[in-house]
């Protein structure tokens, strides 16, 4: 593609520079107006410095991506309802055997439920969960919370529906969600397997010696225990019993004579006591029979909701394995994801507006301006012009050339975040492919790149700006995760982790 004249070329880049610095710095002070406007905003100036003509922006939103990401959030939205994401928590204490073996299962915990529900989903929903374990059991939060961070960026690479980019690519590339998912499983469970053994060693002291003070606080809370028990049987001491003087004499005459006068007025309203001591007698006896039938028709009804309940929720996972399987004999993504979204709805024979009030709508608006703006980008020739020159470098089929496509991805990424990078870089590079199986490596290659990517920086994923945002925001279990321990981290692990998906990948 030619180079656009110099007027159109300026003002697309510096459309683009706008939605890139609004997209990776929303709260920039100069325009703080966030990442959905800002993508509204380099879409409108593409049209307005006439960079493409609005018919050509609205050819350039991608409608089945769109309806892929509405369907797999509703059906996220449903399954949160269902308490999916409750039994996942719970999973990630039941009879744990102490912080290490709770740190491997926030990885397998938050790379499986990242891999089916999207990485941005799961994190919002078990942030909270590590957090109020790991408060619990008196542990560090941070490598539970990188574990659940970069082991949701990790598993989502592995299908079509785990992160926004993999629905790009599994839109553009025509991939079969099978095949796609075949393709990165084997890297995707390695790749989880030496995450978490890189957490545990960079954790291993600092774990052992929370188990340590765990144990010891267990020991002084039990010896305090003991010591308030036996100040409280100490405290309660009882004194002997005293009886009073017996009485006088004028004192035993004036308490025979009250006693013959309320004799006397017993006797005279005897009968009257008889009638109402039955009908108090009648009444008790009708109320305890009423309470007794409220007891049983309230137990009845709760039986019937919970089974209702239970009926309810086994169809909403069995509607989700559907979706699934759909998708794996190779059904179109898109109407299968927006099927199951709208016979959850039906299914729940309520008003729908509360569960769709959920969807994140932001996001959608953000990918349609994000459409013109890439769009518009690509029409000033510069991307094409960057990849001739990367190209005789960035051949798959060659180790070298491998090792070069993912240093370019895994550099656009963390600059130009993975979507830009996915929709500036897709094409080109399956272009670039000799043959159809050469292609779709190409495609995986890109995907598992540009999702790795996301754990190199704190900000190179929404994943985990939304760990780190949740975890601040948590009430009194809130914590700050740095961009320094993320950083730590996340750049030995990204780089090991993508050399180890760049082998296994075919």
């Amino acid at each position: 593609m030619a180079m656009a004249p110099v007027v159109k070329l300026v003002l697309g880049s510096l459309a683009f520079a706008i939605f890139w610095v609004l997209a990776v710095f929303p709260s920039v002070p100069l325009l703080p107006i966030g990442r959905t406007a800002g993508s509204l905003f380099g879409a409108m100036l593409m049209v307005i410095f006439q960079v493409i003509t609005p018919e050509q922006a609205y050819a350039a939103i991608d409608l089945p991506i769109l309806g892929l990401l509405f369907g797999t959030m509703v059906v996220s939205i449903y399954l949160e309802r269902a308490d999916m994401f409750k039994y996942l928590g719970t999973l990630l204490s039941w009879q744990s055997r102490g912080p290490k073996d709770l740190l491997c299962r926030v990885c397998l915990v938050s790379a499986v439920s990242s891999a089916l529900f999207t990485n941005d989903t799961s994190c919002v929903v078990l942030t909270e969960f590590v957090l109020k374990i790991a408060r619990q059991k008196n542990l560090p939060p941070h490598p539970f919370l990188l574990a659940l961070a970069t082991s949701a960026n990790i598993g989502s690479s592995a299908t079509p529906i785990g992160n926004p980019q993999n629905l790009v690519i599994a839109v553009q590339s025509k991939i079969p969600f099978g095949e796609f998912l075949f393709g990165v499983f084997p890297a995707m469970i390695v790749g989880i397997t030496v995450n978490a053994l890189l957490l545990l060693c960079m954790y291993w002291r600092v774990l052992s010696d929370h188990k340590e003070d765990e144990e010891k606080a267990g020991e002084v809370a039990d010896s305090e225990v003991v010591s308030v028990a036996e100040e409280d049987v100490s405290s309660h001491r009882f004194s002997p019993a005293t009886f009073p003087p017996p009485p006088t004499s004028e004192e035993s005459n004036l308490r025979m004579d009250a006693a013959d006068t309320l004799r006397n007025r017993a006797g005279s309203a005897g009968e009257s006591d008889l009638i109402s001591r039955d009908s108090r007698e009648l009444q008790t006896d009708a109320e305890s029979q009423g309470e007794s039938n409220d007891s049983n028709n309230n137990n009845s009804m709760f039986k019937t909701k919970k089974w209702r309940r239970v009926l309810w929720k086994s169809s909403v996972y069995l509607i989700t394995l559907g979706m699934l399987v759909s998708m794996l004999m190779g059904l179109n993504m898109s109407w299968a994801a927006i099927t199951a979204a709208l016979a959850l709805v039906v299914l729940d024979f309520k008003d729908a507006r509360p569960s769709l009030e959920k969807v994140s709508y932001s996001l959608l608006i953000f990918f349609c301006g994000m459409f013109i703006t890439v769009d518009g980008f690509n029409k000033t020739g510069i991307p094409t012009a960057l990849w001739d020159l990367m190209e005789p470098y960035a051949k798959i089929d060659q180790a070298k050339g491998t090792a070069v496509l993912a240093v370019v991805i895994l550099v656009l990424s963390n600059v130009a975040s993975n979507v830009p990078t996915v929709l500036l870089l897709g094409a080109r590079v399956a272009a670039s492919a000799m043959g159809r199986e050469e292609e779709k490596k190409a495609w995986l290659l890109l995907a598992w790149v540009s999702t790795v990517a996301g754990n190199l920086t704190l900000l190179g994923s929404a994943a985990n700006l939304i760990v780190c945002e949740q975890a601040r925001r948590s009430g009194s279990h809130g914590y700050t995760l740095t961009f320094t321990k993320h950083f730590k981290f996340g750049l030995p692990s990204t780089l090991i982790v993508t050399a180890i998906g760049l082998l296994l990948i075919k």
